[in-house]
This record gives C-alpha cells, sequence and structure tokens, in this order.
C-alpha cells in the first residue's frame, strides 16, 4: 500500500485516518513529518484524529519534536506539548521543556508554551 495516500489532503479528510490506526511505527515513519503537519491547528477537524494516532509514538519521533519545539511557531509547538509530549521521559525533550520554560521566545510566552512546559516538567499531566 501507498501510504502516502492515507495523509489528509486537507482539514476535513479523515479517510485515511481508521488505516493509519492499524499501521505499525515502521510502517508509518516515513509519513510523520507530513502527519505532524496537522498538529499546527487543534481545532482542524483532522488534528485530534492524527494526535491520537502519533501519541503511542511521541518517543520514537523525539528528532521531530525537537525540532518544532525548536521553530517559530508557538501554536504549533503548544498543541505539541499538549497532545503528544505531556507524558515523556525522554531525556532530550525535557531538556528542551527546560529551555523553554526557562527561556522563552516572545512567541511562547504569547502562546504559553512556556507555562504548558512548567506543568508538564511539574508532573501536572502525569
Amino acid at each position: 500500500m501507498e501510504f502516502q495516500k492515507l495523509i489528509p489532503k486537507d482539514k476535513f479528510d479523515d479517510s485515511g485516518v481508521e488505516k493509519l490506526k492499524t499501521l505499525s511505527f515502521e510502517e508509518i515513519e516515513p509519513i510523520i513529518p507530513d502527519l505532524l503537519k496537522w498538529l499546527q491547528d487543534m481545532n482542524w477537524p483532522v488534528a485530534k484524529c492524527i494526535a491520537d494516532i502519533l501519541e503511542p509514538f511521541a518517543d520514537k519521533i523525539t528528532s521531530q519534536i525537537i525540532s518544532i519545539l525548536r521553530s517559530d511557531d508557538g501554536m504549533w509547538k503548544y498543541w505539541i506539548l499538549g497532545n503528544l509530549v505531556r507524558n515523556t521521559n525522554d531525556p532530550s525533550i525535557l531538556m528542551e521543556l527546560e529551555r523553554i520554560a526557562r527561556h522563552p521566545s516572545k512567541d511562547d510566552i504569547d502562546c504559553e508554551v512556556n507555562l504548558e512546559a512548567v506543568s508538564i516538567l511539574n508532573g501536572e499531566y502525569k
């Protein structure tokens, strides 16, 4: 099967979601960057479905998550923290959370990314 076809085409496209739920990490790994883009706005109807699919693999996509956390997109960071890394124990991600909590950008503050980072570091979601 060509897994590229399962990537949503628009914010309402959930046609591939049920198939994505059945795939292993190794099967969806090549399309994870494309799926992560759908978490830029959790108000999009397809976003929650994609978050639910990716959340079990959060500790396997550390490099992609860190890349997002180092980006200039505060809202995307906020949604990633709230939907993928709330319960992380990954040392690399925890270091990024410490950085955001201690030295937030203006956008991090405006989007409350720093507050979400502090909540995760304080174990408020466990």
